[in-house]
């Protein structure tokens, strides 16, 4: 017979760690980007592909970020599942993605196009919207998925 002490156990829950009315609103791509730029590492940007993921609710209000994976000089590997489970875990309305390229190209690669459309069915799967996915580079220059029309 199963004792139910022996079942596995999990919570959900979120803890805003600030007031909602102080965290940033993403507005345009601008607005995107300049939080993208405050997540990645200033000190790596050059060196490491960090892949970031920002959670908004439906006013597209920052409620989480995180920088999810961090791999070489060119390329990382990237989980949708933790994407989307966090996303879940979050009840985030959109996702909005971001990673660096440290050669300074803005241009997507294959890899990153196609990555970003598994990313946004998944999500849209959950009822959840891709915001935008965002290349920056070390040298202050960045390229929109969704203002190139790859969204």
């Amino acid at each position: 017979m199963i004792n139910t002490s022996e079942l596995g156990e999990i919570s959900i829950g979120y803890k805003y760690l600030s007031s909602i009315e102080n965290r940033p609103k993403i507005t345009d791509t601008k607005d995107a980007y300049d939080i993208c730029k405050l997540l990645i590492d200033p000190d790596k940007i050059g060196i490491q592909e960090q892949f970031v993921i920002v959670y908004l609710n439906n006013s597209n209000v920052v409620i989480g970020s995180c920088i999810a994976f961090i791999g070489g000089l060119t390329g990382t590997v990237v989980d949708i599942k933790i994407i989307v489970a966090t996303a879940l875990k979050l009840m985030a309305n959109a996702v909005l993605i971001c990673h660096n390229h440290p050669s300074g190209n803005t241009k997507p690669s294959s890899q990153d196009i196609t990555l970003t459309k598994k990313i946004k069915s998944a999500l849209e799967l959950m009822d959840m919207k891709l915001l935008d996915h965002i290349i920056i580079t070390p040298f202050d220059t960045y390229t929109s998925f969704t203002q190139e029309g790859l969204l």
